[in-house]
């Protein structure tokens, strides 16, 4: 089996309400969706949402680096060698992580439909229904509350909760206010996307706990690249500390693991570069006795349903980030995963599951 034509199409899709976290505002989700169509017919999906503050990757940078580089190295491989391939991919071209895993992805998909197993099947099929947090974007404490409220009468019960905004007393009155909302028997997990220093971090976790406000971990407090930070604020805390931008490549998951600079790590696939270099930073932390969870960008159901394979397919990968397509205004995606309130139900059909997608627009490459 070898790739007859890649097709590149950019789309956006409003969303229902701003997603604001301390280092974007997000009204559009904007994406680049990659079609792969192989000389039996068969066809994957992938996608590239630009993360320019994450990722450094905007939709010209990707779409270039689909075309320029990527296309014409997949053009010359092979299904059968599947492994020289996806290492072809990590190789081709330094960073463009978010390229990467539009073409990773798709590719597993057509693999996975090869062998008629859906994905997470043949990633390992470690489960097939998955339970979401829900976000809540980082406003005043009075929205926040609002907000939070608004997400467990719809059936949440873990909410990801945005701060790392403004001054560090405000998070203490936001992370306070939607505690008292929601009560005692819902889950929250902080994320600060880098928006505290070290010390900063600390007293203000520290001082949480002494409020009793039972945050189940703290995400990303730091800089990405703090890494002696991160580890002072896991060293200094009860709260779990998860790392997530500080964590793109394998290399990086090692550094973290090695030296338990964090409890635990994020994983996306805008960031890994794919599925393959994923389940690499799996396996670190699996083998280091650090859980993994699975997070996404503000994607549509192809990039979640990708991400929504891989984690349900591991053992280790124990949380899941998966509700962006939830904040969309409309559907773009046919197929894919399933929602039902907070549950995922994975697709049984074979690769990802998705059927088409509403795209317009956008260019064909050939062989």
């Amino acid at each position: 089996m070898k790739i007859a034509k890649i097709e590149t199409n950019r789309m956006a899709v409003p969303l229902i309400k701003p997603f604001k976290t301390a280092l974007r505002t997000v009204k559009t989700a904007e994406t680049l969706v990659v079609k792969i169509t192989c000389d039996n017919g068969i066809v994957g999906w992938g996608e590239a949402p630009p993360t320019v503050v994450i990722t450094g990757d905007s939709m010209s940078s990707i779409e270039s680096a689909v075309k320029d580089v990527l296309a014409p190295f997949l053009f010359k491989q092979d299904f059968s060698n599947y492994e020289e391939m996806f290492q072809g991919i990590s190789a081709s071209c330094i960073g463009n992580s978010s390229a990467k895993a539009a073409v990773d992805m798709a590719l597993y998909d057509c693999l996975s439909q090869s062998c008629q197993l859906p994905l997470y099947q043949f990633l390992g099929g470690h489960k097939k229904e998955l339970e979401t947090d829900y976000t809540v974007s980082v406003n005043g404490p009075e929205e926040m509350g609002e907000d939070a409220v608004s997400y467990v009468q719809q059936g949440f019960d873990v909410l990801k909760v945005k701060v790392g905004k403004d001054h560090v007393q405000t998070d203490i009155d936001r992370v306070r206010e939607i505690r008292a909302r929601v009560g005692d028997d819902i889950k929250i997990r902080l994320d600060a996307n880098q928006g505290w220093t070290a010390k900063e971090a600390i007293a203000i976790i520290r001082k949480m706990e002494d409020l009793d406000l039972q945050i189940e971990l703290v995400e990303q407090p730091v800089k990405a690249w703090d890494i002696v930070g991160l580890k002072q604020v896991t060293d200094q805390v009860d709260t779990l500390i998860m790392a997530d931008e500080s964590v793109f490549s394998p290399k990086q998951a090692l550094e973290i693991v090695k030296n338990r600079s964090a409890d635990l790590i994020n994983i996306k696939l805008m960031k890994a570069g794919g599925i393959y270099q994923a389940q690499m930073i799996n396996q670190l932390a699996e083998i280091s006795g650090m859980e993994c969870m699975v997070g996404s960008m503000i994607e549509t159901k192809i990039g979640i349903t990708a991400a929504a394979h891989f984690a349900a397919s591991k053992k280790n990968i124990t949380r899941f980030d998966f509700d962006a397509p939830l904040m969309m205004a409309k559907e773009v995606v046919e197929g894919g995963i399933m929602y039902a309130g907070r549950k995922i139900f994975l697709p049984q059909g074979p690769g990802l599951g998705i059927t088409n997608v509403d795209i317009k627009g956008g260019v064909s490459l050939g062989s």
